[in-house]
């Protein structure tokens, strides 16, 4: 890794709360960074199987500490291709339940190059996906599905992610996502 990118991690928090929490992109997160229920957990994934057997050990220390509600495994290296990402994150997702995890854990995806299919690249909407490293988000649906039944709107949450960052824009989006990876 280059000097001028940024501590993956680090990089990572820093996206948490200035972005996700300060702008309320997941007006969960707020609550569990208080909490500090919150796992960081760097990982290569060069190795796919080697990072695939990773999150099911992540599984297992989700099953062993109830005191932490989500985990974000941030892939340091090997998935900065989005299409390669998404056959990574197909492969996980199997994975979670041939491991009979479907059900208890939930998978959120975030990448730097994050585009929805419906969506064109430049489209601002896509950065409510975009996070300045590859990363898989673990989370436990029976506190997903607690924070939903107390939030007035679920539905809604989408939507109003899209319109506030293309209130933002791209440029100003773009620019927060580089300036976190260390980049200008």
């Amino acid at each position: 890794m280059s000097s001028s990118i940024a501590d993956p991690l680090a990089a990572t928090r820093a996206w948490v709360e200035t972005f996700v929490v300060a702008r309320n992109v997941c007006p969960f997160a707020g609550r569990e960074v208080a909490r500090g229920s919150v796992r960081y957990r760097g990982l290569p994934a060069c190795d796919w199987e080697s990072a695939l057997l990773a999150l099911v050990e992540e599984c297992r220390h989700l099953d062993a500490t109830p005191e932490v509600e989500t985990t974000l495994l941030v892939l340091t290296e090997g998935l900065d291709d989005f299409d390669d990402y998404l056959d990574f994150l197909a492969l996980a997702e199997t994975l979670l339940a041939q491991q009979g995890y479907e059900g208890t854990y939930q998978l959120a995806s975030f990448h730097p190059d994050y585009c929805f299919a419906d969506a064109a690249p430049e489209d601002p909407a896509n950065f409510t996906n975009r996070s300045p490293f590859p990363m898989l988000h673990l989370l436990r649906e029976a506190g997903l599905e607690r924070a939903l039944e107390h939030h007035p709107d679920p539905e809604g949450i989408p939507a109003r992610n899209v319109e506030a960052m293309r209130e933002l824009g791209h440029e100003v989006l773009a620019a927060a996502l580089a300036k976190l990876r260390g980049g200008s």
